[in-house]
């Protein structure tokens, strides 16, 4: 009989599921489980279901793992569902992750043990959105619209999270319900740090409240975007910049990376310099290094930097590309910017690169895009991904284009949560 909401069920838990939970069985129904480990038995309360699965959160562990440890706070807030697992223990879950997914989705069972690099738990995160709701700066609840205190989760710095509480107040007193979110970048040494704020549609805005915020808070520099227009009112430099030895290790020793606070960059801090790194080091010596969906340059720039003689990148997000230029400019023409969609750009590209670089956002490569990056048929493909099933299936579509695996490997980005940065290198 499938289980129905509200009721209470004992289980074993099995192996871990992408997204966080955990899997077990009740008389051949899949069950979800939130807040257990492999190998534990549980009294789970099923929260909602249907005949070919559930979803339960665990009320009383009966055979606890040896890795379990206090969790957090609210493991909910800011998607701290692994908090309850010993750290070395979640690496090697997200590695059977990866694993599964490739398996699964990516038809290609991978028979070891992917290495997971490991980070600090805590102030780890260089960029982070804070939502805010009647004057109070936090995170939302996994799967809800509910704010909580973003300061137990020790996900940021507290000076980061005085300069978000600061910001949100104010606008609360001066301009109530105009403040929706936060974004609040700094870099690898945490001692530049800027912000960008998104403004409710109607909301009015001028520089001078910008400016006050700046001084209150003693941020770089503030941004914000009018809805109606699409201008950026700004109020100092709303950007921060890492010296391109502390994004590299010590391998180049000149020049910088900067980013406006509106740009997507990697959020940790202990494992960016590991993941440039590792990526460079994919790269083939000799060719064209073709980098797709590339940010700021934060691969593309190191790769001129250190010597490569021709580096294309490409971006199509209007803050991160603007960024790119720049970070190009100094490089040129060595590192060519295109602010432009991948699959705009792929459509008119002509010439085969030794080697590609695809970081695309969490949904992966779309269809076209993959296609597209299978027909240039490039010799080696470097993948980087924030997600185990996407990535699986776009590997699966390289496979099946005459590709083969040549490594895999993971990063840590986000401890304590189900969230890993995976690189995988392909060979045709």
């Amino acid at each position: 009989m499938s289980l129905a909401e509200g009721q209470q069920v004992e289980l074993t838990i099995e192996k871990p599921a992408s997204g966080g939970r955990m899997i077990a069985r009740h008389l051949g129904q899949v069950v979800l489980v939130r807040g257990a480990i492999p190998g534990e038995r549980v009294k789970a309360w099923v929260e909602r279901a249907d005949k070919r699965m559930a979803y339960a959160v665990v009320r009383e562990v009966v055979e606890a793992s040896p890795d379990r440890r206090a969790d957090a706070a609210d493991p909910l807030c800011g998607g701290a569902l692994y908090s309850h697992i010993a750290y070395t223990r979640q690496l090697a879950i997200k590695s059977d992750v990866i694993r599964d997914a490739f398996a699964r989705l990516g038809r290609y069972p991978i028979d070891r043990d992917i290495a997971v690099a490991g980070s600090p738990e805590h102030a780890y995160r260089m960029r982070a959105r804070f939502h805010v709701q009647g004057g109070r700066a936090g995170f939302y609840r996994e799967g809800t619209h509910q704010l909580c205190d973003a300061a137990p989760t020790r996900q940021v710095r507290d000076e980061t999270m005085d300069a978000a509480r600061v910001i949100a107040e104010s606008f609360h007193r001066d301009r109530p319900d105009a403040l929706t979110s936060i974004a609040l970048t700094e870099n690898v040494a945490a001692d530049e740090r800027a912000a960008h704020l998104e403004i409710a549609p109607g909301a009015a805005l001028d520089s001078a409240i910008l400016d006050r915020l700046a001084q209150a808070t003693g941020l770089r520099g503030i941004s914000a975007r009018e809805h109606a227009t699409g201008r950026l009112l700004a109020a100092g430099s709303p950007s921060v910049s890492d010296p391109l030895h502390a994004v590299t290790g010590g391998r180049v020793s000149d020049g910088a990376i900067r980013r406006q606070a509106e740009s997507f960059f990697q959020g940790n801090r202990f494992l960016l310099s590991a993941l440039v790194t590792s990526a460079v080091d994919a790269v083939e010596e000799a060719g064209e290094v073709l980098d797709l969906y590339a940010g700021v340059g934060l691969f593309s720039v190191p790769l001129a930097a250190a010597g490569h003689l021709e580096v294309t990148a490409v971006e199509g997000d209007r803050a991160s590309g603007a960024d790119l230029r720049e970070n190009a400019r100094v490089h040129e023409p060595r590192l060519r910017a295109h602010v432009s969609g991948v699959e705009e750009y792929l459509a008119a590209r002509q010439g085969t690169p030794a080697t590609v670089i695809v970081d695309p956002p969490r949904t992966g490569l779309s269809k076209e895009a993959g296609e597209r990056l299978a027909r240039l048929r490039a010799p080696r493909l470097v993948y980087v991904s924030c997600d185990p099933p996407t990535l699986a299936r776009d590997a699966r579509r390289l496979l099946d284009a005459g590709y083969r695996l040549e490594s895999l490997r993971a990063f840590d980005l986000f401890p304590n949560t189900p969230h890993v940065e995976s690189l995988a290198v392909f060979e045709r």
